[in-house]
Formats: C-alpha cells, structure tokens, sequence
C-alpha cells in the first residue's frame, strides 16, 4: 500500500512541475522576432534563361554542287552584301555552258536553211494552185506541193521549239555557272564557317538539309532568347522591360525590352510524376528580348538570364514574403494572413495579396502601414495561434 501511494505521489509531483512550467511559459509570451509593415516600391520579375542571338542571321548553303577551290573570309570577319565569300569548281559547269552555245548556234544555223528551205516550199505550192485552176497539172502534183510545203513548214516550227528548250538550257546551266560564285546576302559578320577550301559542298534535299558552308550574322541588332515557364508567362507583356546578365560579362547588367512572345509552348524533356507512372511535360514558351546598346564584345550563343519586370509599383503597402501563414478561418476554411502584435498578444489578420516580388509581397487589405508584424522564427510562425502572449525578442 505505501509503494503504491509512493508511485502515486511522484506522479502527481511530475505533472505539478509540468504544469507550472508551461503557466510560466505562457505568461513569459512565446519569443518572436518582429518587423513592421512599410510602404515603398515592390518590383515584380519573371526570370528565366537562355543565350544571345543576333537578331538577323543567315546560314549559306551551296545551291549547286562542288568542290570549294577558293574561300575569301575568315571567321569574325565584316563583309557587305554582294561580297563574293566562296568559289567553287566552274570548270564543269563552264564546258556546260560552252557546249549549249555551240549547239544553239547549230540549231539556229539549221533554222535559217529551214527558212530558206519553207519559202522555197511555199513558192512552188502557191504557183502549184495557180497551175491546178487552170487545170495545167494533176491534182497528185499539188498535193505533192501542199506535203512539201507542210513538212518544211513544220520542220521549221520544230526547231523553233527545240531553240527555245535549248535557251532555257543554257540560261539554267548559265545560272548555275553563276551560283558557283557565292556571295554575302546582307551586311555582317561572318559568325560561322564550317568548310575548308577541298571540301565538296552538297546541295540540301528534303531529306537532306545540305552542307552549311558560313554563317552571316548582322551584330548591330542583338537579342537574348529564353525559355519562360507556362506558369509565368502569362504575365509576360510586349513592351516590357528587361535586365539582362550574360555570363561572359559578369559585371554589366544589359537593358532590354520584351519584342517576341510564342504563341504555343516549345517541346521539352518530360517529368515523371513521383506518384504514379504517368509522365508530365514541362512547357516553356519562347520569349525574346531586343537588347538596347549592346556591347561589342557580345557574340552569338553566349549564355544569358534575364529578369523581366512585369510589374513595378511606388508607394506600396509590403510584408516579407516568410512572414505570410495559413490558419483555419470561418467555416472551418484556410486564410491566409500575417500575425500582428497588439497589447502582447498575437492577432492573425487575413490580408489580400497584390504584386509579388522576390522577398516581399504588397499587401492590398488588412493591415496598415507600421503595423508590427511577427516575421520569425520559423518554428514559432508554424505553431503561434490567435490570442497566444508574445515576447519581442528582436526587432528587424
């Protein structure tokens, strides 16, 4: 009996001394870290990555086959449009065009005695009818006139045919002389060149895209383009304004302006859900910003991220960001809000949300500019409910 009324008693011992540790917790205040709502500028941003490009590019391919006998440019160097770049073999293409010629003349030479050939022809057969009505030669006679005069007819009429198909010939067999020289479409710079003087250049088909010989960029227009999450672009306008870091330029923050908004997402990699077999694609969309001044150093393909500003507001009621928490409101339904010191004690006060920024959020309803709001600690911010005493320990 005495063991039992001992267990007893060291029990009712332990909760007494539980018991008066947690009232003098409670009365102490839960230990929090303040700050106070401000008023001032919030900046929204949408970041996102990806790489220069010039704004105007052309990628020159050979429009006949051959081989490169001379190149006239090197990588990195200005050219302007007309600038002959390339040379290929002309040698067989030449022997074309001199072997057209000669047989064009052949067939112009065998039109003139064709000519001289008809009118004989169409002589004889007019003087023929005038013989035949006068009942002075057979009918057989001026049939053999008529055929006579019918096949040189249509023997001239055959090389004037075949002349033309021979022209056409040799203007195609001329153009393709003249392809064999390769010049620059537009004023640049020559950002790529992927041949050497032997190579063979091979026309593009459809199923073959051909041999890319150098790559004509024009610098003086700049862009960066990146790939915007689905969830983000929305809120991407034309106009908007940009600051740009390029990874090769450390220390120089570029300006820009949103110019190109894709219409439909681009293809990507695909995520598997953690949950289940299905598989998710995550949808970027194309977004280009023109790059106001760029630098001369800049070159296609350097590395970029870009913050966009889709929003900038002055004179703003804000709370930190870490701050905001969600508690079960009327009709048992989370709200969400900041906790706010009043006599001690913390009050939730379910606020509406504006413009978000990196670390802070506006705030459009719901509190006040000064209003002390409790930012921290974390664990305090997770478990603090409505009405529990506080204790300030640090003011922000």
């Amino acid at each position: 009996m005495k063991k039992i009324f001992g267990i007893v008693f060291v029990l009712v011992l332990i909760f007494l001394i539980v018991f008066l540790n947690l009232r003098s917790k409670q009365r102490a205040g839960v230990s929090v870290e303040v700050d106070r709502v401000k008023r001032g500028e919030l900046i929204s941003k949408v970041s996102a990555s990806g790489e220069v490009k010039p704004r105007k590019y052309v990628n020159i391919s050979s429009n006949v086959p051959g081989m490169i006998e001379k190149i006239y440019v090197k990588e990195g160097e200005k050219v302007k449009e007309g600038q002959i770049l390339i040379k290929l073999d002309s040698a067989q293409y030449e022997a074309s065009v001199a072997r057209d010629k000669a047989y064009i003349a052949s067939l112009e030479e065998d039109l003139k005695n064709a000519e001289i050939n008809l009118k004989k022809a169409e002589a004889t057969y007019k003087r023929s009818l005038e013989l035949h009505k006068e009942q002075l030669i057979s009918d057989e006679a001026l049939e053999n006139a008529k055929t006579q005069y019918e096949t040189a007819l249509a023997q001239k009429n055959s090389l004037l045919h075949r002349i033309a198909q021979a022209k056409a010939s040799f203007q195609s067999t001329l153009d393709s002389l003249n392809k064999t020289i390769i010049r620059s479409p537009i004023d640049g710079v020559v950002t790529s060149l992927k041949v050497e003087e032997g190579e063979v250049a091979v026309v593009g088909t459809m199923n073959n895209p051909g041999t890319v010989l150098l790559t004509i960029a024009d610098l003086s227009v700049m862009e960066v383009e990146v790939d915007v999450d689905e969830t983000d672009v929305i809120n991407v306008k034309l106009g908007q304004k940009a600051e740009v870091k390029v990874d090769a330029l450390p220390d120089k923050i570029l300006e820009g302006e949103v110019t190109e908004i894709g219409s439909s997402a681009k293809q990507t990699s695909t995520l598997l859900s953690s949950s289940s077999s299905t598989s998710k694609e995550a949808k970027d969309f194309k977004v280009v910003v023109t790059l106001k001044n760029p630098p001369s150093v800049l070159k296609p393909g350097l590395s970029a991220s870009t913050d966009i500003i889709i929003a900038d507001k002055k004179n703003v009621l804000k709370v930190p960001i870490s701050c905001l928490v969600v508690r079960e409101g009327e009709n048992k339904k989370e709200e969400e809000g900041v906790f706010v010191v009043k006599d001690g004690k913390a009050q939730f006060r379910k606020i509406e949300k504006g413009v978000m920024g990196e670390m802070e959020v506006e705030v459009l309803s719901g509190l006040n500019e000064n209003d002390e709001i409790i930012v921290g600690p974390y664990k305090a911010l997770r478990t603090i409910k409505d009405g529990d005493s506080v204790k300030v320990s640090k003011k922000k």
